[in-house]
């Protein structure tokens, strides 16, 4: 089995030539709406077991890497204003880069016969409109394929192995068949691929750091599952 390491939503970039669209949102930009707080720092210690990773350092503010181009989120509401000129220039540069780049190495793999099991990074804030969210760990998956279903389940069990106070919840924030990334590469890849999101609560993350025995613990986890 193959990792794909991605992490769609890894820092609060925003190019100077856009600046101008953000001026008095630099409060936001720092904040979990801009960008999955200690996403990025998980994904660099979960590297080493990846045999493709990537990742993205520009807002989801600006654009969202993570979302279908027909989505009404691609854009927010900082950039929805944007010229067409400049939407199809993000599209091209960072849209259709980052997500060929991942989309063709998946391709080479499959096209070989090899099993991917891709791996997307992200976190969640531990409170929502004044709810708290009691998970520590999502495993976002689509229950409707065997597969990733049962990785789940024996990922689950090793975290909890190694970690037992772990709250590891199945698709929870979010569901894992809702719009994105992992969504749309299911359905270029019927075969042979695995798609799952690891949500992270972000309560374990302090000035964009996850705590080390986190970070340990996933990549143990991890580790046993791909080399089992």
């Amino acid at each position: 089995m193959k990792l794909i390491l991605t992490c769609e939503h890894g820092g609060c970039f925003i190019p100077e030539n856009f600046h101008n669209y953000f001026e008095n949102a630099q409060d936001v930009l720092n904040t979990h709406r801009s960008y999955d707080l200690g996403a990025l720092d998980l994904f660099t210690a979960l590297q080493p077991l990846a045999y493709f990773s990537k990742f993205s350092k520009v807002s989801r503010l600006l654009i969202e890497l993570n979302r279908s181009l027909h989505h009404d989120k691609l854009f927010s509401e900082f950039s929805k204003n944007l010229t067409r000129p400049e939407k199809n220039g993000l599209i091209i540069d960072y849209y259709y880069v980052y997500r060929h780049d991942v989309e063709s190495q998946i391709k080479k793999l499959v096209d070989t016969n090899e099993q991917v099991l891709h791996i997307s990074v992200h976190s969640f804030t531990p409170i929502l409109n004044t709810i708290e969210r009691r998970c520590d760990i999502g495993l976002l998956f689509d229950s409707r394929i065997k597969e990733e279903k049962a990785y789940c389940t024996v990922l689950k069990k090793e975290i909890n192995r190694l970690y037992p106070d772990f709250n590891v919840r199945y698709n929870y924030p979010y569901l894992g068949k809702s719009d994105g990334f992992t969504t749309y590469l299911r359905k270029q890849f019927p075969e042979n691929y695995i798609g799952v999101e690891l949500e992270l609560n972000q309560k374990f993350a302090n000035n964009n750091k996850v705590t080390s025995n986190v970070k340990q613990t996933l990549y143990n986890a991890i580790e046993s599952i791909i080399y089992s």
